[in-house]
């Protein structure tokens, strides 16, 4: 049996995966982000950040994983970050930095990078690896100031990539995207689909062997 593990702690990325039939071995990385983006340069493209942030993660999560589920198991690293004025916008740091994130994007359009990394491992051994990044263009409104005070006040901001997510109370504040949705939430289905295709591995296998 293949266990599909996910190296990630959002719940928005597990949910993503189980609403569509998987229930992956949640495992979090310890990578130190901003290391591995200084390491990048500041002129990096986003797609290179993002995918050398979800490749980083996968070759960790590897590394702590028991011995019977690296002999067969395939691990999913990913991870997002918004696109805007040039700059790329993780986690923000705090209520106020959420506040500014809001400030600057409110009224316009931002384009949300994931990286995703596929790790194939057989026993014990990475045997096959698949990198690639998704990128959706995100529609944003223009909150009021009481209901972006609750947004803030509600911690969600703190806890997504680019402080807001379409499956959540952020919901309320994206007027459209173009591109897959799955991708805002954190994990491309359609990506990881061919990604996982490269590995070896059907959609329909995984129904079948997850327990």
């Amino acid at each position: 049996m293949t266990q599909l593990v996910l190296g990630s702690a959002s719940p928005g990325r597990r949910g993503v995966l189980r609403q569509a039939g998987v229930d992956p071995l949640v495992v979090v990385s310890g990578v130190d982000e901003d290391a591995v983006i200084a390491s990048l340069g500041s002129n990096a493209p986003p797609d290179q950040v993002v995918c050398a942030l979800a490749q980083a993660k996968a070759d960790d999560v590897v590394a702590r994983l028991p011995a019977d589920v690296v002999a067969d198991c395939v691990v999913i690293g990913c991870d997002s970050m918004l696109h805007l004025d040039g700059q790329l916008c993780g986690k923000p740091a705090n209520a106020e930095a959420a506040r500014q994130q809001w400030n600057s994007m409110a009224g316009r359009a931002g384009i949300l990078y994931t990286g995703h990394a596929v790790l194939r491992v057989r026993d014990s051994a990475v045997v096959h690896r698949e990198t690639e990044s998704a990128m959706t263009t995100v529609h944003f409104g223009t909150p009021s100031a009481t209901d972006l005070d609750a947004y803030i006040s509600s911690g969600e901001p703190l806890r997504v990539a680019g402080g807001f997510t379409i499956d959540g109370r952020g919901g309320w504040f994206v007027d459209r995207i173009e591109g897959d949705p799955s991708n805002v939430i954190g994990l491309s289905l359609p990506l990881m689909r061919s990604l996982l295709a490269r590995a070896g591995l059907s959609v329909g296998r995984l129904w079948t062997e997850q327990p």
